[in-house]
């Protein structure tokens, strides 16, 4: 950051800086020549003063120019500086070797004693327990910066916990080459990425040998057929860079068709309805929990009426799990999830 400021510093003083001294330059000979020209001395003829003001005012380009690839030349050696600290990082997060490998088909997660900061230091989660059985729906409610997306990251093994241990099917991440560990798993981020290529591709992004009507069930679970049906190219429509043509809610649904055409045994939703209008995010809930059925589940949502029929909702709270229960039970303990639901509720009623 500091290295740009300091060049668009030097970029801005450059060029005026060179500007004025041409146009100096430019007015000086106008006005000497002028002066001789006129009074009929001998140093120049009315010839050699338009020459000489012409190459006054064809030196400006160049110069101008030279400003422009300095600029350029700095940016890229920032830029090339960057790239090249990124390549040179060392990784951290390694598969084992050998791996273990797991059953494909099944799986249940388990959070022990985790604790998690990032380089802030400012804890994350804090001796956090919790399981998701195999075949389990669980919603994960709570406030924002709870540490609800940094259980994704562990999940997923982005990062290692600073302690305690994270396990599928009974074994510890570590002891998975992270292929394996990710095949297990179909996620719904918050932040959907698409690349420039056709609906369909987008769609098959995780299961590439998916067959078309495979892959169609899963746009109409994820309530994205119909939409698709609209356009001009059907499937065959191209999203351009990060699915530019599509509306925050289409992108979102795609990547919900994305995640059920992978068919992964564990399931991951984070914030999967936060970008579709209230009638769309009522027919995605109901295929989700029919999509869901005989597979693990972790739904995480601000808006409460997303996991209200969860087997299960944890709510976190300080880094860990404040309340445990079904939707009824915890509106009963009248605690920090009866108070979100009735924040949301008065919301909807006002």
């Amino acid at each position: 950051m500091a290295s740009n400021k300091g060049l668009i510093k030097h970029t801005s003083l450059y060029v005026p800086l060179i500007r004025m001294i041409v146009a100096v330059g430019f007015a000086g000979v106008l006005l000497m020549g002028s002066y001789w020209v006129l009074n009929d001395m001998p140093y120049i003829t009315v010839g050699e003063l338009v020459l000489f003001s012409m190459l006054t005012q064809r030196v400006l380009w160049p110069l101008t120019r030279f400003g422009i690839i300095l600029d350029d030349f700095e940016r890229a050696g920032a830029s090339a500086k960057r790239i090249f600290e990124l390549l040179e990082s060392k990784i951290t997060i390694q598969s084992a070797t050998p791996p273990i490998k797991i059953d494909p088909t099944t799986c249940s997660l388990t959070f022990k004693n985790i604790d998690y900061h990032y380089e802030n230091k400012v804890p994350i989660l804090k001796k956090l327990n919790f399981t998701l059985s195999n075949g389990e729906t669980v919603g994960l409610a709570g406030t924002t910066g709870s540490g609800k997306s940094t259980l994704i990251k562990l999940a997923l093994r982005l990062y290692d916990p600073i302690s305690g241990s994270i396990h599928i099917n009974d074994t510890p991440l570590q002891k998975l080459h992270l292929s394996d560990l990710r095949k297990q798993i179909s996620l719904v981020s918050q932040d959907t990425y698409l690349f420039h290529g056709s609906i369909m591709d987008n769609i098959a992004y995780g299961c590439p040998t998916a067959s078309k009507d495979a892959l169609i069930h899963a746009a109409q679970l994820a309530e994205l057929h119909d939409f698709v049906l609209t356009l001009p190219q059907k499937y065959a429509t191209i999203v351009g860079e990060r699915g530019i043509k599509l509306s925050g809610g289409q992108r979102q649904r795609l990547s919900i068709a994305r995640a059920i055409l992978k068919n992964a045994p564990l399931m991951i939703f984070d914030e999967a309805t936060s970008s579709v209008d209230t009638e769309t995010e009522e027919s995605i809930q109901r295929n989700l929990f029919k999509v869901t059925q005989g597979k693990t589940a972790l739904i995480i949502a601000h808006r409460l009426s997303t996991i209200r029929y969860a087997h299960r909702i944890l709510v976190l709270d300080n880094g860990h799990v404040a309340e445990e229960g079904t939707h009824e039970h915890l509106l009963a303990l009248n605690g920090h999830y009866a108070r979100l639901w009735r924040i949301q509720v008065g919301k909807r009623t006002l």
